[in-house]
């Protein structure tokens, strides 16, 4: 049976200085008995459970958190935790790990302990940097088992691999290093975990591909998370719209979409977001966001917000004034590919088998255009349409990506329909749509019986319009 706990949330804490937001501490945003926006402590128990199921006795799943980044200097970049570590524990601050350890009691059933090795309280430090939970914090509100400062970080886990027979780890250094990075580094010396691993001759898995699978299928909570982070998300960006004709610049529209995420109820958005006036729209991921918006050409935004560490994914495109019949033509194409795929989503289903419909029925759109007659399903596929039809999207944005395309969808996965076209300048095409480039994308959790779509920012021609002024 499983031995480990929840504590009570209101029981025997100690004054509420915790190094990221609790109940105690910001009760408008993360509610009673929830350790994260949304996510109960119970909810995060019984995932580290569901996880030490799959391991083998006398076993040890190693997550190794993030430490903070720095642009230069002194001055940092956003922290963002390693989401397999906040996945199992909720736990956001840095330079942490948590160890889940799957032993036998002495009466033989299974039992299952969570460390967490954390930096610890430390006054002079805080004064600068702000609050910790340290090894207490992690005890009283994250329910570790047992708990050390993370300067113990040999000694302790050093014991702990001794004592098992299977570690399950994952080496963040090899996932992280960019291949420019590694034309200038030296070989660094091992490691403590690389001397550690060296000093126990233990079988060492990976464990990225089991959370995967599991952090894929999506708890009714986490879509309840995920459907306010869309809604927030949507009405933000309706927002955006009505404000266009106020704005000048690319940079103006993308600072306003983060300030209209976070006024609509998200914490911040997901990513750096796309907003591109005019033939910009033509590269997919383009965020230099530094151009002027252009009168009567569309500008494309992919932009979404985040909560509770769960982020939205939305796609839009409207006019800087009205739709000409051209940025008509070509988005009212990308539009009922959306809702056509979008209304295919359901169990069973594989992602690929969503982009093929994507493909055919994008060239039975663009064929009813004029100059496309002859379009065929390769020039869509690489040359009008070069991305995918969408992705898992949850903690991360493109979400567990180890999990095959080809794969079936099942109740609880969460996906982007995000078709596209971007006509190039050239003579192959016809020479009106020249330079127009959108793509439609919305939210969709999969559901016993079919779907159900988290995001609603406008996007039918009307109603776009009407929001815009040029109705």
């Amino acid at each position: 049976m499983w031995k480990q706990f929840i504590r009570p949330l209101s029981a025997g804490r100690r004054a509420c200085r915790y190094g990221q937001p609790t109940h105690e501490t910001r009760s408008h945003s993360v509610g009673a008995g929830e350790i994260t926006p949304g996510i109960s402590a119970l909810e995060y128990y019984q995932r580290r459970m569901v996880l030490a199921s799959k391991l083998p006795k006398k076993s040890i799943a190693v997550l190794v958190g993030n430490n903070v980044k720095y642009a230069s200097g002194a001055v940092f970049y956003d922290f963002q935790q390693n989401n397999d570590l906040y996945y199992l524990t909720g736990w956001l601050e840095p330079n942490s790990v948590a160890i889940i350890e799957k032993v036998r009691d002495n009466g033989n059933d299974d039992d299952v302990v969570l460390h967490m090795l954390v930096p610890e309280s430390a006054p002079a430090q805080e004064l600068w940097e702000g609050a910790r939970s340290g090894t207490a914090g992690a005890y009283e509100v994250f329910n570790a088992d047992e708990t050390a400062p993370i300067d113990d970080f040999e000694m302790y886990v050093s014991k702990l691999i001794a004592r098992n027979d299977y570690v399950y780890y994952d080496d963040p250094n090899k996932s992280s290093k960019s291949m420019f990075a590694s034309y200038f580094s030296a070989p660094q010396p091992k490691y403590p975990m690389q001397r550690i691993l060296d000093q126990h001759s233990k079988s060492v898995r990976s464990l990225t591909n089991l959370v995967a699978r599991q952090r894929a299928v999506k708890s009714a909570s986490e879509i309840a998370v995920m459907a306010k982070a869309g809604a927030a998300s949507s009405s933000a960006i309706d927002k955006c719209m009505a404000m266009t004709n106020e704005l000048q610049t690319e940079n103006e529209l993308a600072k306003l979409l983060e300030y209209q995420f976070v006024r609509h109820g998200c914490e911040k958005h997901a990513y750096i977001p796309v907003v591109a006036s005019g033939n910009n729209a033509l590269t997919i991921h383009y965020t230099r966001n530094d151009d002027v918006l252009k009168k009567d050409q569309l500008v494309f935004i992919d932009a979404g917000g985040k909560l509770g560490g769960y982020c939205a994914d939305i796609s839009r495109g409207w006019p800087v004034g009205k739709f000409t019949q051209p940025q008509k033509d070509i988005y009212s194409a990308v539009l009922a590919v959306n809702k056509s795929v979008i209304a295919k989503c359901s169990p069973g289903i594989s992602l690929q088998e969503l982009h093929n419909v994507s493909v055919e029925h994008l060239s039975q759109e663009l064929k009813n255009l004029p100059g496309f007659s002859g379009v065929s399903h390769s020039q869509i596929a690489n040359k009008l349409y070069p991305h995918y039809i969408g992705h898992h999207l949850g903690l991360d944005l493109h979400d567990v990506p180890t999990i095959s395309r080809h794969q079936g969808l099942v109740p609880g996965n969460v996906v982007t329909v995000e078709p596209g076209l971007y006509i190039p300048e050239s003579s192959q095409w016809p020479k009106w749509y020249h330079g127009i480039g959108v793509r439609v994308e919305d939210n969709v959790a999969i559901t016993s019986n079919g779907h159900q779509v988290l995001t609603n920012a406008a996007k039918e021609i009307k109603d776009i319009e009407r929001l815009t002024g040029n109705s």
